[in-house]
């Protein structure tokens, strides 16, 4: 199980990078995304914090560490100067936070994101098609998340995806170590999606690139 999308202490989760790599290694997970919220106020602090410790824990573990951010609430014509500032800053993986609807996300996040130098849009709610060929077109992968409230649409996004053919990931966006998933409940949450074990196989080849 590879998973692009946790969160540290470094914003709202509740544990430091080692202890959460930690339980995600005693989890099962071959690979984890630390991808704290950021805005252009912090991500220069937080990009190199992260990659520091990514690279220290990868020369001393099996399970493999990928720093980045999630780029959070952050007004639509603003993302691409956030994206283009995290990159910069050294993020291997520059997630946008998408416009679930159980959160205010500002509307038009999700088109800004797809148009600019992103990896992930993260559960991205009730996302269009026309954005989702976009998201096929600038090889960006959309989440299925296994967290609770931006699950609701996982159907609606996997429905799409299956029928432009843009691709996907399943991440569990954790901030604690209960939301943290096994291979075994990461394939039931793909399931429910409307979804097989042989999409949730792609999925884990999509983001074995990260690693």
């Amino acid at each position: 199980m590879i998973d692009l999308h946790t969160h540290s202490f470094f914003s709202d989760g509740a544990l430091v990078p080692s202890e959460l790599v930690r339980r995600a290694e005693f989890t099962g997970l071959k690979g984890i995304g630390i991808t704290d919220h950021g805005d252009l106020s912090n991500i220069d602090f937080i990009i190199p914090r992260i990659i520091a410790v990514a690279e220290a824990l990868n020369n001393v573990l099996s399970i493999k560490v990928v720093p980045g951010i999630e780029i959070t609430h952050v007004p639509p014509p603003l993302i691409r100067e956030t994206a283009e500032k995290a990159r910069a800053s050294g993020a291997k993986i520059i997630i946008v936070h998408g416009e679930t609807i159980v959160e205010p996300v500002a509307p038009g996040t999700n088109i800004a994101a797809l148009k600019s130098d992103i990896d992930v849009l993260a559960h991205p709610g009730l996302i269009t098609e026309t954005e989702v060929l976009k998201a096929k077109e600038r090889g960006v992968y959309l989440e299925i998340s296994a967290r609770k409230g931006h699950s609701l649409t996982n159907g609606h996004v996997a429905r799409l995806a299956e029928k432009t053919g843009a691709k996907l990931v399943i991440n569990t966006d954790a901030h604690d170590p209960g939301d943290l998933i096994n291979e075994n409940q990461a394939r039931r949450v793909v399931r429910g999606a409307g979804l097989t074990d042989k999409d949730f196989e792609m999925m884990q080849e999509n983001a074995s690139t990260f690693l």
